[in-house]
C-alpha cells in the first residue's frame, strides 16, 4: 500500500507491464508515490479500478481527479482513448473519462497519437513529450524515447509533426533468447569497444545487418567470441541500424533523449559518435510533468 497523503489529484502512468501512481499537489509537487506489477496486459477491464485502488486507495478521501496515460487508454485498457492524428499538439485534446464503481473517482485518460502515412502509433510517449515541452518552452527539434519500441519524434511549435517507431529493444530481448544466437550471446556483461565497433559497422553498412548478426554465432564457434562481447556487439548492430534509418530525423537537429539510466545514455553516446550532441532527460520526472500539464488543462 502507498504512503498516506492528501493529494489534490493523482497522476497515473499505466503501461503494459507496470502501474505507477503519484499523489500530487495542485502545483505539481509529488507528495507520495506507489507502484505495482499490475500492468494492462494482466488485467481485464473490470480489474483496472481495483488495481488502482490497491496502491492509491488511501489517497482517495472524497471526489478525486485522476489523470492517466499509457496503455490504460488502449483498446484492451480501462477505456479506449482514440488517437489524435499528426500533426497535433503534443498533449492531444479529448481526454476520455473511464467508468468507475466508486463515485469519488474521476479518471481521465490521455489519448495517444497516430500517424496515418507511414502508419505508426504511440501511447504514453505523448505525455513525456508534453512534459518535456512544458519544461522547455519554444523548443524545436527531435526527441528520442528509447525502450522496447523506440520512438523518434519531430517536434515543432509544440506539435508532434511526425514520428517513427523502431522495435530495436524488443529485438535485443528476443534475438538472444529465441534464435541461434542464444548459444553465443550473454544475458549480462558488456564490452564498450565491441559496442562501438559494431555501431560504426552498422552505421556504415546497415544493409548487412542480418549477415553480421549471424557472424556473432560463427565467431563464437570458430574464435571463442566472448559472450559479453557478443552481447555488446548485438546492441551496437541493432542501434547502429536504427540510427542509420532514423538519420533524416536527427541529422542537424537539436536532440533530446528521454529515458532512464543506461539505455538512454547508450543512445546519447551513440549519437555523439556521429557528432550529434543530445541532452538526456529523466523519464519519470518528465512523465509527471506531462500529466501535470494535462491536469492544469482540465482544470482550466
Amino acid at each position: 500500500m502507498s504512503d498516506k497523503a492528501k493529494p489534490d489529484w493523482i497522476a497515473v502512468d499505466w503501461g503494459t507491464s507496470n502501474l505507477r501512481a503519484w499523489a500530487m499537489s495542485a502545483s505539481g509537487t509529488i507528495l507520495a508515490e506507489a507502484a505495482s506489477d499490475k500492468g494492462m496486459s494482466s488485467l481485464t477491464r473490470d480489474q483496472f479500478e481495483p488495481a488502482l485502488m490497491e496502491i492509491a486507495g488511501e489517497w482517495v478521501s472524497g471526489p478525486t481527479t485522476i489523470i492517466s496515460c499509457g496503455m490504460v487508454g488502449s483498446r484492451q485498457g480501462w477505456v479506449e482513448a482514440p488517437y489524435a492524428t499528426t500533426p497535433c499538439p503534443a498533449l492531444p485534446e479529448g481526454m476520455v473519462r473511464a467508468q468507475t464503481t466508486n463515485p469519488d473517482l474521476q479518471v481521465h485518460v490521455i489519448p495517444g497519437i497516430k500517424q496515418t502515412n507511414p502508419a505508426d502509433v504511440m501511447r504514453g510517449e505523448e505525455t513525456q513529450i508534453a512534459g518535456f515541452l512544458a519544461r522547455n518552452k519554444n523548443w524545436d527539434g527531435v526527441i528520442c524515447l528509447p525502450g522496447t519500441h523506440t520512438k523518434w519524434v519531430q517536434v515543432s511549435a509544440d506539435e508532434v509533426v511526425s514520428f517513427q517507431t523502431f522495435m530495436t529493444g524488443e529485438l535485443f530481448d528476443i534475438i538472444p533468447s529465441q534464435t541461434v544466437l542464444r548459444h553465443s550471446v550473454a544475458t549480462t556483461g558488456w564490452d564498450d569497444k565491441a559496442f562501438q565497433t559494431a555501431l560504426a559497422d552498422a552505421m556504415a553498412r546497415p544493409e548487412k545487418l542480418a549477415a553480421r548478426l549471424f557472424s556473432l554465432r560463427a565467431e563464437s564457434l570458430l574464435n571463442d567470441l566472448d559472450p559479453a562481447s557478443a552481447r555488446a556487439r548485438l546492441s551496437g548492430l541493432l542501434i547502429g541500424a536504427e540510427l542509420a534509418a532514423a538519420k533524416p530525423y536527427w541529422l542537424g537537429q537539436q536532440i533530446a533523449v528521454i529515458g532512464a539510466g543506461s539505455l538512454a545514455k547508450t543512445y546519447v553516446d551513440a549519437l555523439a559518435t556521429q557528432h550529434a550532441p543530445a541532452t538526456q532527460v529523466q523519464a519519470c520526472a518528465i512523465t509527471v510533468a506531462g500529466l501535470t500539464a494535462a491536469y492544469h488543462r482540465l482544470k482550466g
